[in-house]
């Protein structure tokens, strides 16, 4: 999963640009049906979080979209403003789900939603999101034409975006790589968190207790200073060193 992940990120971790980036992320997912990319580097309201308030945020990198999916559209204005489920996600710290988590398809309360998400040609949609210090945010939306991606297609997917998000936030906050000094145990343990093992499994393989793999991650995340462990895998990645 890694490994594939790291093939569709390359091209986006070399850019030197967030709207370079953008787009070589897009092309690299374009075999996969991808349909819509939107990103986004901004800083998260110091006042309560509604769809209004998220929205004047700005900080649109780039969006990919049909030329009908346009604010003061019907359907994009129903999306972000009357409709939006993705708010619980940003709330709640979330680095990586599906639209579907917080609009199941199959609920006719979001029926609206998705019959306006059509309109952009996204029948379900991935989303990564990088948390920064002083409330900077680096988020990817992309969608897909098909809503039944395989499980491994969205694993990969979602960490890669992980990575491109972790580069985009590079360009609001520049940092120092060199800062980082993770010990041979903690490189070890999220590697293996990379490669989807649990915390028992990466245990036998170190031949240590889980309590001690659990320390070394969480050491690893607090010096990487991410909010999780996705984030913590994909910062180390994105920075080339895992």
């Amino acid at each position: 999963m890694l490994k594939r992940a790291l093939s569709i990120a390359e091209v986006a971790l070399s850019a030197t640009t967030p709207e370079a980036a953008s787009d070589g992320f897009f092309a690299a997912v374009s075999d996969l049906g991808a349909s819509y990319l939107q990103t986004r580097i901004y800083r998260r309201p110091g006042i309560p979080l509604t769809s209004t308030a998220h929205y004047a945020a700005g900080g649109i990198v780039r969006r990919i979209a049909p030329e009908i999916w346009q604010p003061g559209g019907a359907a994009f204005d129903y999306v972000c403003f009357e409709n939006n489920p993705l708010l619980e996600a940003i709330r709640g710290g979330q680095t990586r789900y599906r639209f579907s988590d917080f609009a199941p398809r199959g609920k006719a309360t979001f029926g609206a939603y998705w019959d306006a998400m059509g309109e952009a040609g996204i029948a379900d949609a991935v989303c990564t999101t990088s948390y920064g210090p002083n409330r900077a945010i680096a988020s990817l939306h992309l969608g897909f034409l098909d809503p039944d991606l395989s499980p491994d297609d969205v694993l990969s997917v979602q960490f890669a975006g992980l990575m491109l998000t972790e580069h985009l936030m590079t360009f609001a906050a520049p940092s120092d790589d060199s800062d980082i000094r993770l010990t041979d145990r903690e490189r070890d343990t999220l590697a293996w968190v990379a490669e989807g093992k649990s915390d028992w499994e990466i245990s036998v393989i170190l031949g240590v207790s889980e309590t001690t793999v659990r320390f070394h991650v969480d050491n690893a995340r607090k010096k990487l200073g991410a909010v999780n462990r996705a984030q913590a895998v994909a910062r180390l990645a994105a920075a080339r060193m895992l």
